[in-house]
């Protein structure tokens, strides 16, 4: 069986962080996550390495520089998140099928790099309103920074019918068996 990738993108809010790591659960799938570098300072308890590499905008700037992303995207001003290809190509030879966590433009990148060795998957939450309560429940994000992901969610919205498959998070446990049933099926079949 040939490594592949998996690739999650959605707004933020939408569930996509908690479906993915039900999705990880599942030692049977030999899924490996693909951690993203970021700009952006940790939020709460998460630590450089494990949720995301932390680079200041110079130092990410100057990976971009080199060459050294899959992917990248500025998602707001100094906000930059990316994907180093070293790390993944290393988890691929591994044996093992690789989880992105992108936004919706890295994630088409992602998918047109490696083509059929690749399923895109957007997570939708149930309308822009479910969406607002989620972010505001959350209580990480003052109102300007939940306005700010509104806006971007309603231009990310655009953005699914790029991906292979559309799975709508109304409600979390059926959510996470749709995209099991996904995830398996691409993984068995060659």
């Amino acid at each position: 069986m040939n490594s592949k990738v998996i690739i999650f993108s959605a707004p933020s809010g939408s569930g996509k962080s908690t479906i993915i790591r039900e999705l990880m659960k599942h030692e049977d799938l030999h899924l490996a996550f693909s951690v993203s570098c970021t700009s952006r300072p940790p939020r709460g308890t998460e630590q450089n390495g494990v949720e995301y590499f932390f680079l200041s905008p110079d130092a990410f700037r100057q990976r971009i520089a080199d060459g050294d992303f899959l992917e990248y995207e500025e998602v707001y001003k100094d906000r930059f998140y990316g994907t180093l290809k070293a790390q993944v190509e290393h988890q691929l030879q591994s044996g093992k099928n690789v989880v992105f966590d992108v936004d919706v433009k890295g994630g088409c990148r992602i998918k047109e790099h490696y083509g059929h060795c690749a399923l895109s998957i957007f997570i939708q939450p149930p309308s822009i309103d479910a969406l607002r309560n989620r972010l505001k429940n959350r209580h990480t994000d003052t109102d300007a920074v939940i306005a700010d992901r509104i806006a971007r969610a309603e231009y990310e919205l655009s953005f699914a019918t790029c991906f292979d498959c559309v799975v709508i998070n109304d409600d979390l446990e059926t959510a996470v068996a749709e995209t099991w049933h996904a995830v398996n099926d691409f993984i068995r079949n060659d």
